[in-house]
Order: structure tokens, then C-alpha cells, then sequence
């Protein structure tokens, strides 16, 4: 699955949102943004295997916790959509970097 695809989920980027907060358990995370413990574990797995997250146990609890920075950039003059994916603590440069392009296809003239 694509970034893009991984991203295009509402649920998801609640899910992202409240993570970017802090390290949350999954009943927590779900009560939340709203959606029942499955769904939520769905869409956390998506995550994870998208490399954005990653879980950790503590005691009797599954955290989960934001391990990439995204940024998405248009550029309109390309009609080019980027998507960035950085490890969040990595330093300076490409490392941890994945990078994903989408274009946008052209617009038909309007009609009169």
C-alpha cells in the first residue's frame, strides 16, 4: 500500500493526530477518535506496517508511538504531489527519508 493510500484514511490520520501527542494504549487511542477496539487495531497495523508507527508493551498495555514526520507538498507549477516520510528522530539529510511522488493529471478546459 502506498503512502498516499495509507494516508487517504480519515481514521488513520486521527489516529496520527493523537499520536503525534504522545505514546498512547489502544483502548485509549480507540475512545479517542471514536471506532471500537478492531477497527482500531486495523488501522494502527496499516500504520505500523507503513513504518509511521510502532508498538511497544509496558507492563499489560500495547502502546503505540509516532516514529515518522510527514509532509506533504504540492507543486503546482508540476502538478506534482510529494509525500515525505522522515524518521522523526533522524538527523539532517536523507537518511530515513521515504519519498513518494503522485502527478496530477491535467485539467480540461472549461467549457463554455
Amino acid at each position: 500500500m502506498s503512502l498516499f493510500d495509507v494516508l487517504g484514511s480519515k481514521p488513520r490520520l486521527k489516529i496520527l493526530q493523537e499520536l503525534a501527542g504522545e505514546p498512547r494504549y489502544v483502548s485509549e487511542l480507540a475512545k479517542r477518535v471514536g471506532m471500537d477496539g478492531k477497527s482500531a487495531v486495523h488501522h494502527l497495523s496499516t500504520l505500523e506496517d507503513a513504518g509511521l508507527i510502532e508498538s511497544y508493551e509496558t507492563s499489560r498495555r500495547k502502546y503505540y508511538r509516532l516514529v515518522k514526520t510527514v509532509e506533504l507538498r504540492a507543486v503546482p507549477d508540476e502538478r506534482t504531489f510529494l509525500l515525505h516520510a522522515t524518521d522523526a528522530d533522524a538527523e539532517a539529510g536523507r537518511d530515513g527519508r521515504s519519498e513518494h511522488t503522485r502527478d496530477v493529471p491535467e485539467t480540461p478546459p472549461a467549457k463554455d
